[in-house]
């Protein structure tokens, strides 16, 4: 068996060096919620320093609200403020010869994409017109998923170890109960089970199935480098190897 272990970095906010050697998939902001050009370049430094997969995490352009704020925008402003912000990053890490190869949309755009076939379709376009080679990150089950397939694009269902989930398959909303996870042993549980196929117990108690490719660690949550050290420990002690989703065109 085999996933992905992703964190959200470069937002100038977590703990980077500790997190990024532990993962597989390093998922850097943009500018728009968090971070800034010298930051992303060192992000994508540190990266390819430890030989880890870089991918474009945009958000909306709302740095006060870190990008986790709704917000009412047409699907035409969504799909240039995705192509704009992978371009960005994919000309910075260029320079750091590093190529781009996934993007995961953060915060409210993330969750708003995940139920909303238009906005994620917007996305999917987006990251089609860029580099169809990209694989596009989503929530499992979600409508960003389905838009990426619908799109031609590589996808990966993605699932969060350090997240509550409600019984509809989304992410609980963050400051409700069991939102954010932090005792290790759990958190590392967790992720074994959704990486086994096992599913996730929600914050009501009950079971949804998740089909997991890539798993999250939050890179601001609390102690997020001991967090990524038990997951990984915990998935290679079952036998599960954790690697970057493969791009198309490596195939």
């Amino acid at each position: 068996m085999q996933i992905d272990l992703n964190a959200d970095v470069g937002e100038a906010i977590g703990d980077d060096e500790g997190v990024v050697p532990l993962v597989s998939s390093a998922n850097i902001a943009c500018g728009f919620h968090a971070g800034n050009p010298g930051l992303m370049r060192t992000t994508a430094q540190l990266a390819r320093r430890h030989g880890i997969a870089v991918g474009a995490h945009p958000g909306f352009h709302d740095l006060e609200g870190f990008g986790r704020r709704e917000m009412r925008v047409s699907t035409a402003e969504v799909e240039n403020l995705v192509a704009y912000q992978i371009g960005a990053l994919a000309g910075v890490a260029a320079a750091e010869g590093v190529r781009l190869s996934h993007v995961k949309p953060h915060g409210a755009l993330y969750n708003m994409a995940a139920r909303d076939g238009s906005m994620a379709d917007a996305i999917a376009r987006a990251v089609r017109a860029v580099d169809a080679s990209l694989v596009l990150f989503g929530l499992s089950g979600s409508q960003l998923v389905a838009a990426g397939e619908r799109a031609g694009l590589q996808v990966a269902s993605e699932v969060f170890a350090d997240r509550g989930y409600r019984p509809d398959g989304s992410l609980a909303v963050r400051g409700t109960p069991g939102a954010v996870m932090t005792e290790v042993a759990s958190v590392a549980q967790r992720a074994v089970g959704m990486a086994s196929g096992r599913g996730v117990t929600c914050v009501d108690g009950t079971e949804v199935p998740v089909k997991a490719d890539t798993i999250c660690i939050h890179g601001d949550t609390p102690g997020a480098a001991a967090l990524a050290r038990a997951v990984r420990d915990a998935l290679t002690a079952a036998g599960i190897e954790v690697a970057a989703p493969m791009r198309r065109h490596l195939r």
